[in-house]
């Protein structure tokens, strides 16, 4: 059952900065920021990408010749020093590898989505080995490809997914030599989506059989590890949160912002327990919800560090229990293709059929003289007098990281772009010479209408009704 839901109107708004130029004439589907250069990579029907300039919108490259259907996902490779290194997937069923030369080869790697730094205007426009040359080709699936990604930790690891129901893990092992470690067949239906965890290699999936799957290496195999149901109808995106990510904000939900000394203490623990259970996962669905999942540390956790029993002394599954913490305010009313989870500010982004995008934000849950709403957590759960024994912690921690915070819609539009699908939407740096700060981040969508839009999130103006 959905919580409830916060009515405050948005406190943002979204305005279009840029459209990127010239636009598509045939649908686009996705478009991916790169890891450290101020470009973005757009998967166009026409079976081209075309790699666009964040800082001037503006059309530096077109992809062609290595696919012989539309281009349905692109993936970045992190971590790449002196290349840029980009994956794309087919509806030819096919992957293919694209590599290029970029100025500055060998210098220390610079995360421009990821870390903060300033911008030095290279867009990897320049001249000198200017084209993206297609280094290899992976086949093996049976039928299209609906996304790829590489993981976050080494790099050297590609999911593929398709609508053969499979998902394929490949590991580069040198340059353009790469090997099948895993074919995962699980799933009963479509696979849309794939995507790696941050902080370690714990793949998630999501299904057209209404289920998320989470996937790991045990010793040489990699296995399921968790079913995540809950989801009515087809699981259209999955991505996980930031690692480290400790952004709930103070706004609207407290009054002055002032809470009393059991209050904070129970925010502190709250975010104790958010740290020990790592980056949660956000998913959106043919079902009109977007839901946030949590895994549940296991007991032996927080005794990994040094001087404890190595673990591979330890008798342990390797499954995990994952949860569905919330589920975000229902602003849609057709299916949610997409989903995205701010690496910097925490916020979430939607978009899909209905070519609305709805941005929300988690913030502290309105607080009281004894720090806790009791009109959301039963009294009885309130209790921080030490007098609780463990096991009745550990049953009320399951539910009390949902409850002490909420989430809200702080800015949506409609229409984003007419009256077509939006099937992509994420968050990248903001890099144009406007940008207000170094940390400014931008929302991309990209819709059938073959168009990629660039939003700013603005304060609302207090002129308004």
């Amino acid at each position: 059952m959905p919580p409830p839901q916060p009515t405050l109107s948005p406190a943002l708004t979204l305005h279009r900065l840029a459209t990127l130029q010239p636009t598509c004439t045939s649908r686009t589907w996705q478009s991916v920021p790169h890891p450290h250069l101020p470009i973005i990579a757009t998967a166009v029907s026409d079976r081209t990408v075309r790699v666009y300039s964040l800082t001037n919108f503006s059309l530096l490259h077109t992809i062609s010749g290595g696919h012989k259907r539309s281009v349905r996902a692109v993936s970045w490779k992190p971590h790449s020093q002196g290349q840029s290194v980009l994956a794309t997937g087919s509806f030819d069923a096919s992957a293919g590898v694209w590599r290029r030369w970029e100025r500055g080869g060998g210098d220390v790697e610079k995360d421009f989505t990821r870390e903060s730094g300033g911008d030095d205007g290279d867009d990897g426009g320049d001249e000198e080995d200017d084209d993206y040359n297609f280094s290899c080709i992976l086949d093996g699936h049976e039928s299209e490809i609906k996304s790829l990604a590489w993981n976050n930790m080494s790099g050297s690891l590609l999911a593929t997914c398709s609508r053969d129901k499979s998902i394929w893990i490949w590991e580069e092992l040198e340059e353009d030599n790469f090997e099948t470690v895993a074919v995962l067949q699980e799933h009963e239906a479509d696979v849309k989506c794939v995507a790696w965890h941050t902080a370690e290699d714990l793949l998630a999936s999501a299904s057209y059989d209404d289920t998320i799957r989470l996937w790991k290496e045990d010793v040489d195999d990699w296995v399921q590890v968790a079913l995540l149901a809950g989801h009515e109808k087809t699981v259209w995106w999955v991505e996980f949160e930031g690692a480290g990510l400790k952004n709930v904000s103070e706004g609207g939900g407290g009054g002055d912002g002032a809470v009393g000394e059991e209050g904070e203490v129970g925010r502190k623990e709250f975010l104790e327990r958010r740290k020990l259970a790592g980056p949660r996962l956000v998913s959106s669905s043919d079902d009109c919800t977007v839901r946030i999942w949590r895994r549940i540390p296991k007991e032996n956790q927080h005794s990994s560090g040094a001087g404890s029993v190595p673990s591979i002394l330890r008798s342990h599954s390797v499954e995990e229990e994952w949860v569905q913490e919330t589920i975000l305010p229902q602003r849609h009313d057709r299916a949610i293709y997409s989903v995205s989870w701010s690496r910097k500010t925490g916020m979430i982004v939607s978009a899909g059929s209905d070519g609305r995008i709805v941005v929300y934000q988690e913030r502290w849950r309105k607080e009281v003289a004894n720090g806790v709403d009791e009109t959301l957590v039963p009294a009885d759960e309130l209790a921080r007098d030490g007098k609780k024994n463990s096991e009745e912690a550990a049953a009320r921690s399951k539910e009390e990281s949902a409850s002490l915070t909420e989430w809200v819609v702080v800015a949506e539009i409609e229409g984003a772009h007419d009256v077509f699908e939006i099937n992509h939407v994420c968050w990248a740096r903001r890099c144009d010479k406007g940008k207000r700060s170094d940390d400014e981040e931008v929302i991309i969508s990209t819709g059938d209408d073959g168009e990629v839009k660039v939003w700013t999130l603005d304060e609302q103006s207090n002129n308004g009704p």
